[in-house]
């Protein structure tokens, strides 16, 4: 049987004015393309778990099993008052199921300076159960390798993590490339975050960072971001759920090998790491007075 990928980063409608798309639909493609898991990882919130978990349920009773992953798209910060930064939290048991609940409570009710910031000391206390990803675009480990940090520096950086992410070229339209020549550039990135996993053996997985269903759905994603007044770079991009063939081929300028090494081997080293945890317990709870 045809080994396929698990997408590690997704963000559904309840990433605020940020995603066209419900769990449910990526969830059902995931099935369909025979992908063994999926995560849900919106921004500073975990309101699509639910879905998610219903929605894992019905197709299991078709005899379809896709094991969800619970995380969160995190705005973290090394102090409070620093610039935030986005990091991908995946829950690898109960334990982390309750941390990051933790995370997410602390973040809106104590935190919240436009969007709800998770500091480094708060997630260092609820780090248990916890899997850390470098994130996106707007991750500190990608930010550095496109500042042309020291390698000393973005060592340091990546051992923050678990795994290390990698996205297509056309999901983050890079603005300081040299001459314009954005894909080489961020080819360049990429391939530098790649070299820092092999140094320090830490994995590195290739994710779509994904927004919305289809191609064609870009369109109505970016009307929404026009609205909520993003900038031309992120309208610019591309974040629709890629199938294996497609990620492989996003990736091919790593060579074959590595490619399938980022797109498939590690992804599902990552959700195999992953126990089935339920975001909500069964039964009904009523209130006691």
């Amino acid at each position: 049987m045809k080994k396929e990928r698990v997408e590690l980063n997704v963000h559904t409608k309840m990433s605020a004015m940020d995603a066209v798309t419900s769990i449910s639909e990526y969830i059902t493609r995931a099935a369909k393309w025979g992908h063994t898991a999926i995560a849900v990882t919106d921004h500073g919130c975990v309101q699509a778990f639910p879905e998610a978990r219903r929605v894992a349920e019905e197709l299991e009773k078709q005899g379809r099993s896709v094991k969800i992953i619970y995380g969160m798209e995190a705005y973290c910060a090394d102090k409070e008052e620093a610039q935030p930064f986005h990091m991908t939290i995946l829950v690898q048991n109960h334990t982390g199921l309750k941390n990051l609940y933790h995370l997410v409570s602390l973040s809106h009710l104590h935190r919240f300076q436009g969007v709800p910031i998770i500091t480094k000391e708060e997630l260092k206390k609820h780090r248990d159960g916890l899997l850390l990803g470098s994130g996106c675009g707007n991750g500190k480990l990608f930010c550095a390798a496109a500042q042309g940090k020291a390698p000393e520096e973005l060592y340091a950086i990546a051992k923050e993590y678990d795994f290390l992410e990698i996205q297509p070229v056309w999901n983050c339209k890079y603005a300081n490339a040299v001459n314009g020549k954005i894909q080489e550039e961020l080819q360049r990135i990429n391939t530098v975050i790649v070299r820092i996993g092999e140094e320090i053996q830490m994995p590195v997985c290739a994710t779509g960072n994904v927004h919305y269903l289809e191609p064609e759905d870009a369109q109505t994603y970016h009307v929404l971001k026009s609205i909520y007044g993003a900038s031309e770079n992120k309208i610019q991009a591309f974040f629709h759920f890629r199938s294996t063939k497609e990620m492989l081929n996003a990736f091919d300028y790593l060579g074959k090998e590595k490619a399938y090494e980022v797109v498939i081997d590690n992804t599902n080293k990552i959700a195999d790491s992953i126990e089935d945890v339920r975001p909500i317990p069964k039964g009904r709870f009523f209130p006691f007075i």
